[in-house]
């Protein structure tokens, strides 16, 4: 992988199930205290440092905001700070919730 990739919320499931990937949620904070992808981290400028010092750099990583635009451009800056396996989800928590639950704080 030379970037980031751009995966269906089909496969970003599969990943979750199968890859024990890491999942995390660029949306504003409280959109993602009305509802998120379970298990999914809250990344924002005022996490970003902790998370990229605390996460497994070697562990696939999920990437999602509301319609998956915002998300590449995360993708790859994570990807620049090491993460190896980068996945954008296209369309983003908007996509997700027409399709499998949500959890809610």
């Amino acid at each position: 992988m030379t970037s980031f990739e751009r995966i269906s919320t089909t496969q970003a499931l599969q990943m979750l199930n199968d890859a024990d990937a890491q999942l995390v949620d660029i949306r504003d904070l409280g959109s993602y205290s009305q509802a998120h992808i379970a298990g999914a981290y809250h990344l924002d400028n005022h996490s970003l440092q902790e998370f990229i010092e605390q996460a497994d750099p070697d562990r696939p990583l999920i990437v999602y905001c509301y319609h998956g635009n915002s998300s590449q451009s995360a993708a790859a800056f994570l990807y620049e700070k090491g993460f190896e396996k980068v996945y954008s989800m296209d369309g983003g928590f908007e996509a997700w919730r027409q399709q499998h639950p949500v959890a809610s704080d």
